[in-house]
């Protein structure tokens, strides 16, 4: 079965997907997926196990007659047997109508959802990747979703034990820390949730306990000045670079502990069993992690801004049995 997916989003949004390919391609072993997304979330399928191909549109762009005509073109070459659309808007529904595609699987409501073949209900309070596993159910599959997994290649291992070699940790293990920066629809940048002074504290703290194991910051290639800030402060600090997503997710496969806010390597440390720690504002647990997974420790602040989150609070967490 070749089978078409439609994910907006950025790379968060197309790892929560991940267990719903793993479940197509479980029911159709020999079904070819490919996705469309748009540019920033291209990275993602590096460490995917089920794609086929990934293509590229940037929906949020003003995209003329023409454009829209290439993509349309584009997915009628493909011949595909089935489409799934997390987006449910009437140009997109109106747009895959006219594909001839025959199976056509999106959300209940929504303007362009009687453009669809299939339409299963929106479950929006329940955790991204199961919200999103319910979509099987309009191509008639009711497996359960299996849990978050990714493909990390003996290359990624290789590179992340190097640097590890390099910085002196490799026998010691590290406690890995990350405050991403959120990408954006149109390309701008969130400003980071976490003041530095608060990761200071942690950071002491942690050094003040266990000296002799390493703190390592995760340091984007496009950003350098928040782990630049805490180094000067705190020197013993270690930084790495991972330059993709298949080289950061081996980084944090071999970290004790992750501490990280909202970002990708909170999705990475679900995905390869580190073990994490994650800072949250109220009422996103329940929707950016899984239910029972004693690997990942949750603070949630009170507020919708996770600056509330004392650096004792953190501690404590870290400390606990």
């Amino acid at each position: 079965m070749r089978t078409l997916f439609l994910v907006p989003g950025g790379i968060g949004e197309q790892i929560l997907l991940f267990p719903t390919l793993e479940a197509l391609k479980c029911s159709y072993p020999d079904a070819e997926i490919d996705v469309i997304v748009e540019p920033r979330a291209k990275a993602a399928y590096q460490v995917c196990k089920s794609v086929h191909d990934v293509f590229i549109f940037n929906f949020a762009d003003r995209n003329g007659l023409a454009d829209w005509g290439n993509l349309l073109g584009i997915i009628r070459d493909r011949e595909y047997e089935a489409v799934v659309s997390i987006d449910r808007s009437w140009g997109i529904g109106f747009l895959l109508w006219m594909t001839g595609i025959p199976t056509r699987v999106t959300y209940k409501g929504g303007a362009g959802s009687w453009f669809f073949s299939n339409t299963v209900p929106l479950k929006s309070k329940q955790y991204v990747a199961d919200m999103y596993h319910d979509l099987l159910y309009g191509l008639g599959i009711t497996a359960p979703c299996p849990h978050l997994e990714i493909k990390v290649t003996k290359s990624d291992l290789d590179w992340a034990q190097a640097e590890q070699d390099k910085l002196g940790i490799k026998d010691s293990g590290y406690i890995l820390i990350s405050d991403e920066e959120t990408q954006l629809e149109q390309g701008e940048v969130a400003p980071r949730l976490y003041p530095v002074k608060k990761w200071q504290q942690i950071i002491d703290s942690i050094a003040q306990k266990q000296p002799n194991l390493p703190i390592v910051l995760i340091q984007e290639p496009e950003d350098t000045q928040w782990a630049s800030s805490l180094k000067t402060s705190c020197p013993n600090v270690q930084i790495i670079t991972p330059p993709d997503l298949g080289k950061l997710a081996a980084t944090i496969a071999a970290a004790n502990l992750v501490i990280c806010t909202d970002s990708i390597p909170m999705y990475l440390s679900v995905a390869v069993g580190t073990y994490a720690i994650a800072l949250l504002p109220s009422g996103t647990a329940e929707k950016r992690l899984p239910k029972h997974d004693s690997r990942i420790r949750v603070l949630q602040s009170l507020t919708d801004s996770i600056v509330d989150i004392s650096p004792a609070d953190v501690l404590e967490k870290i400390w606990q049995s």
